[in-house]
């Protein structure tokens, strides 16, 4: 049997909320868990646009960044 890795499960935003709030002892009140909830997805799907980027594997980060 294979054990299921991390980056394979699906993320879950309303755990990962729940799961942070409580680890860092931040109170949610209940009438703003639906907006974090909801931008903890788009956060993620925008991560997800990100990782999904290929890069070559010598490929090195600039030690300065000039725009």
């Amino acid at each position: 049997m294979t054990e299921e890795q991390l980056a394979d499960r699906p993320f879950d935003a309303a755990a990962y909320v729940d799961a942070a709030a409580d680890l860092i002892g931040l109170p949610l009140d209940p009438a703003h868990r639906p907006g974090v909830i909801l931008n903890m997805q788009r956060i993620a799907e925008m991560a997800a646009l990100v990782m999904a980027f290929p890069l070559p594997d010598d490929v090195e980060p600039a030690p300065v960044f000039l725009p």
